[in-house]
């Protein structure tokens, strides 16, 4: 209101720059050029509000961003009179050539490609699908695609996403991300000895429920390196632990996954409203593949079988929840996927409340490293980072209840 009217103050020189010789031409200009401004002042980005909020978890971030490493993107969901989506996209800090590390977030992708390909195998007569049961060549545990999705999303475990990636292999993964316009290049296994293998392990697909027959068996797939990461922000902090020494020089994150923010966003817009995005851009899911992937992503720990004392509802639902043990009530559902480590925390969400009518998905990322030194497990995930997450998604929330449709 402060800048309408300072701005009241050049109205009158501006109108009269204009070849009108009417006052009350002059008059009905200097009215409708108020209402653009007024209107614009209105349409501030609602982004804006909630990062301007005093309240300390939030305000101890943005007053250093830089340090932090923050990114937000927010899209607001609508629908026409024939139902149709409408999206409003929000975004604050948001750089794809910003590196940051997105942790187990790339799990998001690898469980959407894995469906994928399950999907061209029986396209071409391969009679399996997200329950075969299948074993890695180098592995004791006989699972399904469908167990380690469920794992992937309930807890994020890391050996469920590394069994995707032998059965996917970097050149797969990369080339589907590229075919859908999505920035990001997936380079290696997680938590696992010769992460960067370009190798993968073979694969037997058996009918263990009947006669234990091999029904697919996928040899070992031979891998292209990806090429060193060429983006901003990829040496980082002043040291970082090796082998139990420290290392006094900045970490060389130039060979890590990749997976910006805006790509792990248009993820969950694709997944949850295929029908927005041509097939090109789509994952090429079958209608129960895509509501068991969703399914999934709602799942809790305690849902999937895992103790409610250890994986509580928030344990990787940091938005809303992240920071309370608390169970999350029925009428809200979180679809998403988290990451962390190094310090890097990142959610991307699908947020429902039924009761309310609300729906918006949210995504974040924060880096919360006082001491600027990597593998050491002094980052400030508790304290700062999952606080931070939780009240952003708070706020959102709060926004979207006083939001009119």
């Amino acid at each position: 209101m402060k800048n309408i009217l300072l701005s009241l103050l050049w109205f009158p020189t501006l109108v009269n720059l204009f070849p009108y010789k009417s006052r009350k031409t002059k008059a009905i200009v200097l009215i409708i050029i108020f209402g653009i401004l007024t209107l614009s002042c209105k349409q501030k980005n609602p982004l804006e509000k909630v990062l301007d909020s005093d309240t300390e978890k939030i305000s101890t971030v943005i007053n250093d961003i830089e340090k932090y490493e923050v990114q937000i993107l927010y899209s607001q969901i609508d629908r026409d009179k024939n139902g149709k989506i409408i999206f409003s996209d929000y975004e604050f800090n948001v750089s794809d050539s910003t590196y940051f590390y997105p942790a187990s977030s790339v799990k998001f992708p690898i469980a959407l490609i894995a469906l994928e390909k399950l999907n061209e195998l029986q396209n071409s007569g391969i009679s399996i699908n997200k329950g075969t049961t299948f074993i890695l060549q180098r592995d004791t545990l006989y699972t399904t695609i469908e167990d380690e999705i469920t794992k992937i999303f309930a807890v994020s475990d890391n050996q469920a996403y590394n069994r995707l990636f032998e059965f996917l292999g970097q050149d797969y993964i990369n080339k589907k991300l590229q075919s859908k316009n999505l920035s990001g290049q997936i380079s290696h296994r997680l938590s696992a000895l010769h992460a960067h293998n370009p190798k993968t392990q073979s694969i037997l697909f058996k009918n263990v429920k009947e006669d234990s027959t091999v029904v697919y068996h996928q040899e070992s797939i031979d891998n292209v390196h990806p090429p060193k990461l060429s983006l901003k922000k990829l040496l980082k902090g002043k040291g970082y632990i090796y082998n139990d020494t420290l290392l006094q020089r900045p970490k060389d994150f130039s060979e890590k996954n990749y997976l910006p923010l805006r790509s792990l966003h248009e993820m969950m817009k694709r997944i949850q409203f295929p029908e927005t995005f041509t097939e090109k851009l789509r994952f090429d899911l079958s209608r129960k593949d895509q509501e068991f992937v969703i399914k999934a992503m709602n799942t809790l720990p305690k849902e999937a079988g895992y103790d409610k004392k250890e994986y509580y509802d928030g344990f990787v639902k940091f938005f809303m929840f992240g920071d309370t043990k608390e169970d999350i009530p029925e009428h809200i559902k979180i679809y998403n996927k988290v990451g962390y480590a190094y310090g890097y925390l990142t959610d991307c969400a699908y947020i429902k409340d039924t009761k309310n009518d609300i729906e918006f998905i949210l995504s974040a990322t924060i880096h919360v490293n006082e001491n600027e030194i990597f593998n050491d497990d002094n980052y400030q995930y508790d304290e700062i980072g999952i606080p931070f997450l939780a009240e952003l998604g708070r706020q959102i929330y709060d926004l979207e209840k006083l939001r009119k449709k």
